[in-house]
Parts: structure tokens; sequence; C-alpha cells
């Protein structure tokens, strides 16, 4: 991933203006790159979501099927499937998960050695 940050600076000795663009390496968590509180907590409840969004894609259900399976109403499949996040906690998407006959395993560790302090990850099998 990368972000692009423009600045406008002047060129030779008329007044045209030309861009320049400076390329800076994104962090791979898009939330921390934009300077978002719980970067890391976000960005692994966008990658559960995405997840459910593939399940219900590869059944091929309709908002309104998957409504059923999920056991919530049609918009609230809608506002997961656009990414609209606020009302779903990460248990509430765990427990998505299992309706679509998923395991949820969660798994507690030391954090890296290299690591300033311990992190979340979501790894899909």
């Amino acid at each position: 991933m990368w972000k692009s940050i423009t600045a406008i600076g002047a060129k030779g000795t008329d007044d045209t203006m030309t861009k320049k663009e400076e390329i800076i390496p994104s962090s791979g968590n898009v939330f921390a790159d934009i300077g978002l509180d719980n970067a890391e907590e976000t960005l692994a409840k966008a990658e559960i979501a995405s997840r459910i969004c593939d399940i219900i894609t590869e059944r091929k259900l309709s908002q309104a099927m998957a409504a059923r399976v999920l056991a919530v109403d049609q918009p609230k499949v809608s506002a997961l499937m656009r990414g609209r996040l606020d009302g779903f906690s990460s248990d509430r998407l765990f427990r998505f998960l299992n309706a679509l006959d998923r395991d949820v395993e969660i798994v507690i560790k030391p954090k890296s050695m290299n690591a300033k302090r311990g992190s979340v990850h979501v790894v899909a099998g």
C-alpha cells in the first residue's frame, strides 16, 4: 500500500506551477496511516467483515437471505456489505461467522520480541 502527498512548487523562472509528489510507503494499516485510534482493532474488524461478505457472496445469498441466516434485518446486511461497521462489535461479527458455519479461533500468545506492544491479526483459514 502507498499513500501520496502532493506538494505544489514553482518551476523554473516563469510563474507556472508544477506538482511534485512524494510517495510514502504505507504501514500496511490504512487506519493507522490516517491516524485513527485503535487502528489495529479497526483493521481486524474490517478484515472479519470482509470475510463475512466473501462467504455471503460465495454462497450466492441475497441480502435478505443473509439477513435470515445472520438473524438481523436486511439493512444491517447492507451496512455490513458497504463497510459501515459502526453498529457491529467484534463479538457480533464472530457470531455472524458462526451462523455462516465458520469456527472462530482466538489465539493469545506473547508478543514478538521486536514489537513494542502486542498486536491484533486476522488469519482466515
